[in-house]
């Protein structure tokens, strides 16, 4: 996968321009396309045997309606509106729109997940999608590896709370491309040891412009932010 260096680190758009539009939309992912990003960030589900674009395992932060969302049908997701006004998107949709745009930073988000996923991108591939116009993340790494498993040729990246002793192993023994680190626990040791050892090292949430310096010179690959066009006006 061909990513830019330190000093044009990489920016995500975390749930598309989500400091600006309602997250995991096809109004922010729209809005961060404008905002000039070439990568999108979003959370993935498995519903009914389909692929939807959701954070949170319950509805009612998004939507004020209750339940979770494993429990729904694909039909009365889509009946919900996201803040009130926008639709709970498919991830097929979330594609088409960036589909010779920008590419796709998809996390895992609950059980079935990374076997749905795989199946789907493997069919992407078949149409002459690059595989590295995607990188699977996830806290779940049994998710992650049942990903890996299925969908070799697509790189994933391994998503932390904290920092574990083990993580270099844990990053190592999955095959992973790159290392997701909480911005409260990155530190430039933990970024030298990781590139040593050859992954990229991506940070979270990074929407502060002087943490978006300081990310910078510790020398980290890339940042998933908010407001992406913070992290893109400071590019050299």
């Amino acid at each position: 996968m061909a990513l830019s260096s330190p000093a044009h680190m990489i920016c995500f758009a975390h749930r598309g321009a989500s400091g600006y539009e309602p997250e995991n939309t096809l109004r922010s992912f729209s809005k961060a396309l404008e905002l000039g990003a070439t990568w999108i960030e979003c959370d993935v589900r498995k519903v009914e045997n389909e692929l939807v674009v959701f954070h949170d395992r319950t509805l009612s932060r998004l939507t004020g309606s209750s339940g979770w969302v494993g429990n729904q049908t694909i039909a009365s997701l889509r009946a919900l509106k996201v803040k009130g006004s926008e639709q709970i998107p498919l991830l097929s949709e979330v594609l088409a729109l960036l589909k010779g745009k920008a590419r796709a930073q998809l996390e895992l988000k609950g059980a079935g997940s990374g076997d749905l996923l795989a199946r789907y991108l493997n069919g992407m591939l078949s149409q002459g999608w690059a595989a590295d116009s995607f990188l699977i993340s996830s806290f779940d790494h049994e998710e992650l590896a049942l990903f890996k498993r299925a969908c070799p040729a697509i790189p994933i990246g391994i998503l932390l709370y904290g920092y574990p002793m083990n993580t270099p192993q844990m990053a190592q023994s999955l095959g992973a491309y790159s290392v997701h680190i909480d911005l409260e626990t990155v530190t430039p040791k933990r970024v030298s040891t990781l590139h040593e050892l050859g992954f990229k090292v991506f940070v979270y949430t990074v929407n502060e412009p002087t943490d978006i310096s300081a990310m910078r010179a510790i020398g980290v690959d890339g940042v998933f932010s908010d407001y992406p066009d913070r992290v893109l006006s400071t590019q050299n």
